[in-house]
């Protein structure tokens, strides 16, 4: 099954973007997915093509038109795939959400600009907000491009060795333990010799304190999800 994605935006030359490279664009090129970007302003209908007005009640800034928008929207099938839009006062992203859109035969994402949408279209065309953080960007264009990262790297067969998705930062909770390769000395710094010890269990074990450590001191507030998800 193909995972499919619609990308609603006035930018459209902005996509593929880097998902047009390395694993992710050998998976486009495959047809492991696809991906179609809608120019949202070829659904304005007046001559000027406007796509926004100034917001209502006064205030800085200009509002993206719902009726255009949702003339975009309904362009694209209903096909029960999530209508998720980019928005830093959406529910963060997480792995746990990822996994969900993955598993799924795609996304529709809507990407914003200028103040915002007009809250009447987020209503009618279910929009799930969706933030990648506390902070603002100029658009949802870079948000869309991250949340299909994050997806399309653990679709099935995009990454070579299907355990670089098992073991990562998130995924078990806890941010993902340190990595070494050769050679086995760098400036004076070696490989922790129970790396090359050749056993498994004591690895994985040394692993998993490792993780517990970084998370503890870099992001305690994971600690209690992590031990509920044992």
């Amino acid at each position: 099954m193909t995972f499919k994605a619609s990308v609603l935006t006035l930018y459209p030359d902005m996509f593929p973007g880097h998902l047009g490279q390395a694993l992710a664009g050998r998976a486009l090129e495959r047809g492991d997915w696809s991906l179609d970007a809608v120019q949202i302003r070829d659904f304005a209908l007046d001559k000027h093509r406007s796509v926004d007005d100034t917001p209502s009640g006064g205030g800085a800034g200009m509002v993206l038109k719902p009726d255009v928008l949702a003339r975009a929207i309904d362009s694209i099938a209903d096909d029960g795939r999530p209508r998720l839009l980019m928005s830093p006062r959406g529910r963060p992203l997480t792995q746990k959400r990822v996994r969900e859109l993955a598993e799924g035969e795609g996304v529709v994402i809507v990407c914003g600009r200028f103040e915002g949408i007009d809250q009447r279209v987020i209503e009618a065309r279910h929009l799930e907000e969706v933030s990648i953080g506390d902070y603002i960007l100029s658009g949802g264009e870079p948000a869309a491009l991250i949340l299909l990262d994050a997806v399309v790297r653990i679709l099935p067969g995009v990454m070579g060795n299907q355990l670089s998705g098992v073991h990562e930062s998130f995924e078990g909770g806890l941010l993902e333990h340190p990595h070494y390769t050769r050679p086995q000395v760098f400036e004076g710094r070696e490989i922790p010799a129970v790396l090359t010890s050749g056993n498994h269990a004591v690895i994985e074990a040394w692993r998993h304190d490792e993780a517990l450590k970084l998370t503890a001191e870099r992001r305690p507030d994971l600690l209690p999800k992590a031990k509920a998800g044992k």
